[in-house]
């Protein structure tokens, strides 16, 4: 395992073991462990984003391990990386002074770089102009990504919102202020371990976990997710489930869809973490319990 450092972040594609890892790390270094995934902020989902409590009472901890920033909001709440950022600093700066060890754990690409990168001095946004971004999005993503420049990659519903609730507040495109200097990063940067094994690897686990994940309690998430009218578009696999409960597709072919979209992630992700994360460790096996 690694030797003592500041803080650390454990990070690699959907199913690699990296949650596993940061545990163990976690035992050896006196840690604390802060999420840093987009999907398991949120409280009563935690079967569909393959979070640690998924099958767990929802505490503080894990087997002794202090736990933060998992399952602590509602369905019903938005949170930008600015939001994610000043939590995940306040978590940090509340573990160092306390003599523990940080170690952020999650595959979301956005919160990573927040966490190293910092971000732009992106004004606040009001409420008018947010509804106005989501309203957009919901009725036609397709048309709300043509007010968006060329630069500006992001597909999924909730980037495409913020990009252009950014754009109607400020009249300056979201990549605009991404070019600015930034603030925020976590400093000294921690020490980055990449979980990262092939795809052999990462395919038959998929396969394997998300019949699990169904009888964990995934289908009784995704009706809450329906009733609370959160975008199952936001979670791999929310989509199918809610699909599944409302009678539009087969069980099998829920699983089927939900397998083939992990796996398409698992690989974007690999190719993120191979371009854009340079990587101080870097793993290529499965980490397993």
């Amino acid at each position: 395992m690694s030797e003592k450092y500041i803080s650390y972040i454990v990070t690699g594609p959907t199913a690699s073991g990296k949650s596993e890892f940061a545990h163990n790390l976690a035992r050896e270094v006196n840690g604390v462990i802060i999420n840093c995934d987009s999907v398991q902020i949120y409280r009563g989902i935690e079967n569909i984003s393959a979070s640690p409590f998924a099958g767990r009472d929802l505490t503080d901890e894990i087997d002794g391990i202090p736990y933060r920033l998992f399952s602590i909001l509602p369905l019903s709440a938005q949170i930008s990386v600015a939001d994610y950022l000043e939590m995940a600093r306040r978590e940090y700066e509340i573990a160092i002074a306390a003599d523990f060890t940080p170690i952020f754990v999650g595959g979301t690409g956005y919160y990573i770089n927040a966490i190293i990168q910092g971000i732009s001095p992106i004004p606040e946004v009001s409420e008018e102009n947010r509804t106005r971004a989501r309203d957009i999005v919901a009725k036609d993503i397709k048309a709300a990504r043509k007010l968006l420049p060329k630069e500006f990659k992001a597909t999924d519903p909730q980037r495409v919102a913020r990009a252009l609730e950014v754009f109607f507040e400020t009249g300056r495109h979201l990549t605009e202020w991404q070019k600015l200097p930034r603030s925020g990063a976590i400093t000294p940067t921690p020490h980055k371990i990449l979980i990262n094994p092939e795809m052999a690897e990462l395919r038959p686990r998929i396969a394997a976990r998300i019949p699990k994940m169904i009888a964990g309690g995934a289908l009784e998430e995704a009706k809450s997710i329906i009733t609370s009218g959160w975008d199952a578009k936001r979670a791999i696999g929310a989509t199918q489930l809610c699909a599944f409960v409302q009678g539009k597709i087969s069980q099998q072919q829920c699983i089927e869809d939900w397998v083939t979209k992990t796996n398409q992630y698992a690989k974007r992700q690999r190719t993120w973490f191979r371009t854009q994360f340079a990587a101080d460790e870097e793993i290529n096996h499965v980490i397993k319990n």
